[in-house]
């Protein structure tokens, strides 16, 4: 079994969903679909190679995806649990407990390296009704799609574009590094004409590595993206003492959640986990 290597997943096989919703912007998660999952497992493994099956454990609906083992003739299982749709119960959990038990064989489990996905009101429609308190419900109309992803050697997500349903960017990871031949290259083609190529040669070469040095200083600046795990537990601590994101935005002064550094989110996370009612942070 271990020659059938889960392949990544592609651009078009991924959707996005609006997590948070606020006035000055949103969130996006990235999800697949049951189906995805079904042409994954029988591309690899033949669709006769793998089953599906579901039973009920004190009320939770779990899956199990078993894979045929070709070498020993045994079918090795995986199994997890799903949870409540509040459209229609029991196929939303069977849909749920599947594409999980998928994830525990390891497809789409690259999603769980997404950045945090930040979309400017500026890029999104963002509008809201308020309900008979007063108080503003934000809501959005627009629909994301990934325009391209690309993964670094160890199966991360290492680039990422969304567009809206018009093709226009509205959220760009970059790849570090990205960019940094070309401007090489470029620097190196400038010269003085007058002079021969040997003569050009250790200025081109001092340049590349000045562009070379430059690049990699900003990448230390640089503080890296937080993972989908780690804004995912901020905001179930937001949740929970009833702070905003706002007011953590300003107690902090940070200007895009998901690029805080990891010094500054331990502040965080300590502060909120030090909060047991709905005082700020």
């Amino acid at each position: 079994m271990e020659q059938n290597i889960i392949r990544l997943l592609k651009a078009d096989e991924i959707e996005c969903r609006v997590a948070v919703i606020k006035e000055n912007g949103l969130s996006l998660l990235l999800y697949k679909d049951a189906r995805v999952d079904q042409r994954i497992l029988d591309e690899t493994f033949g669709p006769f190679g793998w089953k599906r099956s579901h039973q009920s454990i004190e009320g939770n609906l779990y899956c199990t995806v078993e894979i045929h083992d070709m070498e020993s003739g045994e079918w090795v299982a995986k199994q997890d649990v799903g949870t409540m749709s509040y459209s229609e119960k029991e196929k939303g959990q069977a849909s749920d407990s599947f594409k999980r038990a998928c994830f525990n064989w390891g497809i789409g489990r690259e999603l769980y390296t997404a950045p945090f996905i930040w979309i400017p009101a500026g890029k999104a429609s963002i509008m809201y009704k308020e309900d008979q308190n007063k108080v503003k419900r934000f809501y959005c109309n627009d629909r994301f799609s990934v325009s391209s992803i690309r993964y670094n050697d160890d199966r991360e997500i290492s680039a990422l574009v969304i567009v809206n349903e018009r093709g226009e960017s509205v959220y760009e990871l970059k790849e570090k590094g990205a960019g940094t031949t070309a401007a090489r290259k470029g620097k190196a083609a400038l010269g003085n004409g007058s002079k021969s190529e040997s003569a050009q040669k250790p200025a081109q070469e001092n340049t590349a590595g000045k562009v070379k040095k430059d690049t990699e200083e900003k990448t230390r600046k640089e503080p890296k993206p937080l993972s989908r795990e780690q804004m995912d537990s901020l905001q179930a601590e937001l949740d929970r003492t009833g702070v905003t994101m706002e007011t953590v935005q300003g107690r902090y002064q940070i200007r895009e959640p998901g690029t805080m550094s990891a010094e500054l989110y331990g502040r965080v996370m300590s502060a909120l986990k030090r909060t047991k009612s709905t005082e700020a942070a």
